[in-house]
């Protein structure tokens, strides 16, 4: 059906074209003719793309046919902005990428969106591997959005838009500024998005960082159809609440009505560059097609409203006002038509002979770059240095990277004056000042997404969620938005970035769940990021420097999970013996390597990291005094990749392995490295240990659920139930 509405479109435009009168000399003639013929032939070339896309998926060539029919007046938005203006689109907006390219030598968007049509690899927006309007060149960030979650990331884009300038004006800080001082940024979605948790916390933002007279110059654009998908927006509704909110300067428009769109979206531009104040121009559009090519909206929508919609086709109306007003001519708009359908056809036909995808590495390609070789080794040596508690060495390793890079910046809840609710970034926001260090609001969302905007425009954000439950609110951030940049733009675009989150068990005090989260399967399954959790001061030292490395040089999203119990920890068997405190390494960790304790230990080898690190060398030490049995302990560092090939080699070296997983049994490390024990087939005694699958409750309670100390001793006498035992002395537990 779709395919047929298409056809039927393309041949009421003609028919009504045939129809036209002449000239009556009245109307809007604000628009040359050469402009109007400009942005005409892009509306044309886009509305021929949407038909495209419904020939090619008829013929078993297509894939995606959600069609900017409709939607074509955001064409006014591809001629007014630059391609220096950081861009974040709607879906349905072929005719704005299609009016920015216009110009820009050496890009055919023609031929661009053709092969996104139809997964071609050589695509310049995701090389194929989805349907998304993009190009470097053109300063489209590409986007899979459609409940609006790259709002907090334009909203940070807008904000490091501003910062940055401000950095390189300082001259202490030595920031590049290249980009144009008036430059804005542009996101647009669609009526229903704005109902969005996410939109709605992005405008809480961007109305709360207005109210400081912060600089945010941020032109969103609502495509209003008053649907979403069948869902109607109900009338009124988005007018009542853009009016509501505070610190936006509010435009609207008619998709209708070319000229009095260009006019009113000539005026938001303008405003949000000379103002650097964020507005919001509400553009009403017409869904012409079915929400996509598997949509029959004939369902839910009575043939008057089709209908009536189909009165109202941007297209159409541009071109009889055109003909109207005498600026074009019907014959010449039909030429305009011939041609743009034309060069759609030639191009859709090279489209389908264009190399597609054809390997999983070739698919693969894009979610990373490759590891330096200098990061696969470690740098770290021993240093006669001061002994420091893990919260001394983060700080130390965060003030190192402030010193050495000039783009890194620390933002969060609490992170300025207080220092952090643990202390750990005390001192930093004296040191190095409000444009590097700076509290945020209370909305993990809005922090994750200000990270973004600033990592896409080359600055290092260090963004910290302060409890690990916490990121849940913002999980799609991280999963949806930071991941995907680099696979959904074949690396065109980068948002590398280091995301501090303090978090698992055992914390005293101050307990219950929310401070106590320990599960890391929420961030283990996501393609495109690393994880690390160090344990020690020198852990973190030597991570933090591999993060930053990984930043610079490879693009990367790192994520550090401190555990909050360890940051403050100084003994290890007692609290007297300061065993836990540990000296600056003066190097850098192995990237995906694990650390290993008691390397000649030959009867056991406990596999275990962060909190579960502490448990297992408590544990080692006890066997060794009350069984004999001399246990290696590996402490992963990496969560994500998890060094695997470490483990099966210590594993193998005693050929017993026990596994410590502080977290829940279900869904965390623990299973992930039986199944790498299993598909090895390593000849090992294998046994894993965990917390019980349960939330954490507060007051000794969570003792019942946490694993123990007993559980590890256990379970490794266990293990060892074919070897001889004994006893034997202490000795210092780290060597």
């Amino acid at each position: 059906m779709s395919l047929e509405r298409i056809r039927s479109l393309l041949s009421r435009f003609h028919s009504r074209l045939g129809q036209a009168l002449p000239p009556t000399q009245t109307g809007d003639k604000d628009l040359a003719p050469a402009l109007t013929r400009e942005l005409l032939e892009s509306m044309l070339l886009a509305r021929h793309l949407d038909a495209a896309a419904h020939e090619l998926r008829a013929l078993g060539h297509g894939h995606y046919t959600i069609c900017s029919s409709g939607h074509e007046a955001n064409v006014v938005l591809g001629r007014l902005t630059r391609t220096s203006d950081p861009s974040l689109v709607h879906y349905r907006s072929a005719a704005l990428q299609i009016e920015r390219a216009r110009g820009v030598p050496g890009i055919d968007p023609v031929r661009d969106i053709a092969l996104s049509l139809v997964a071609g690899r050589d695509e310049p927006a995701s090389g194929g591997r989805h349907k998304v309007f993009g190009h470097k060149a053109l300063g489209i960030i590409p986007q899979t959005s459609t409940i609006a979650s790259h709002l907090p990331r334009a909203l940070g884009l807008a904000f490091a838009l501003e910062r940055s300038a401000r950095l390189a004006t300082s001259a202490s800080h030595g920031v590049d500024q290249a980009r144009a001082p008036d430059a804005i940024v542009l996101a647009s979605f669609g009526d229903a998005s704005v109902n969005h948790s996410t939109a709605q916390g992005a405008f809480n933002a961007i109305s709360l960082i207005s109210h400081q007279n912060l600089p945010l110059p941020l032109l969103c654009v609502c495509e209003d159809n008053g649907l979403g998908i069948s869902v109607r927006t109900p009338p009124g509704w988005l007018d009542e609440r853009f009016a509501a909110m505070p610190h936006f300067r509010v435009f609207a428009g008619d998709g209708t009505r070319l000229a009095e769109t260009y006019r009113t979206a000539e005026s938001a531009v303008d405003y949000v560059r000379r103002a650097r104040r964020p507005a919001l121009l509400h553009l009403r559009c017409e869904r012409l097609l079915g929400h996509a090519g598997s949509d029959v909206d004939s369902a839910y929508r009575s043939p008057q409203e089709i209908e009536d919609a189909l009165e109202r086709d941007p297209v159409l109306c541009a071109a009889l006002a055109a003909i109207a007003t005498g600026a074009l001519g019907a014959s010449e708009i039909l030429e305009l038509d011939r041609r743009a359908a034309d060069r759609v056809q030639a191009e859709t036909e090279r489209a389908v002979r264009a190399p597609k995808l054809e390997s999983r590495e070739q698919v693969m390609a894009a979610l990373d770059r490759p590891t330096p070789n200098a990061l696969l080794s470690s740098s770290e040596r021993a240093s006669g240095g001061e002994p420091m508690t893990l919260a001394q060495g983060i700080n130390k390793a965060l003030a190192e990277l402030l010193s050495n890079d000039p783009k890194a910046l620390i933002f969060g809840e609490d992170v300025a004056k207080k220092g952090g609710v643990y202390g750990v970034t005390k001192g930093l926001f004296e040191r190095f000042g409000k444009l590097r260090v700076w509290n945020t609001l209370l909305d993990e969302q809005t922090i994750l997404g200000t990270a973004l905007g600033a990592a896409t425009l080359g600055l290092l954000p260090i963004p910290e969620l302060q409890y690990l439950a916490y990121l849940h609110n913002a999980e799609d951030q991280l999963r949806g938005e930071a991941a995907t940049m680099q696979f959904f733009s074949k690396r065109d675009f980068e948002n590398p970035m280091i995301v501090r989150i303090a978090g698992l068990g055992y914390q005293k005090g101050f307990g219950g769940h929310f401070h106590n989260d320990n599960s890391l399967g929420v961030l283990r399954d996501i393609p495109g990021i690393n994880v690390a959790v160090p344990a020690r001061a020198d852990d973190a030292l030597a991570l933090y420097r591999t993060a930053h490395a990984l930043c610079r040089e490879a693009g990367r999203v790192l994520v550090m999970v401190e555990p909050i119990a360890l940051y403050h920890r100084r003994g290890l068997l007692a609290e007297t013996d300061a065993q836990w405190l540990a000296a600056d390494p003066e190097g850098s960790a192995a990237f995906g390597r694990a650390r290993v304790y008691h390397a000649d230990a030959r009867d056991l080898t406990i596999v275990s990291y962060g909190n579960g690190l502490a448990l297992s060398l408590a544990a080692s030490a006890r066997l060794k005094r009350e069984r004999g049995i001399a246990a290696r302990v590996l402490d992963l560092r990496w969560i994500a990749p998890l060094p695997l090939a470490d483990v099966l080699t210590h594993g193998a070296a005693t050929g017993r392995l026990l596994v410590v997983d502080e977290c829940r049994r279900s869904g965390n490390v623990s299973e992930a490295l039986a199944a790498a024990v299993l598909d090895s087939g390593a000849n090992l005694k294998f046994k894993r240990v965990t917390s019980a699958d349960s939330f954490i409750p507060l007051g000794d309670a969570a003792n019942l659920v946490l694993l123990g100390e007993d559980e590890i001793v256990t379970a490794g006498i266990e293990l060892c139930t074919d070897r001889r035992v004994g006893r034997a002395e202490p000795r210092d537990v780290l060597r």
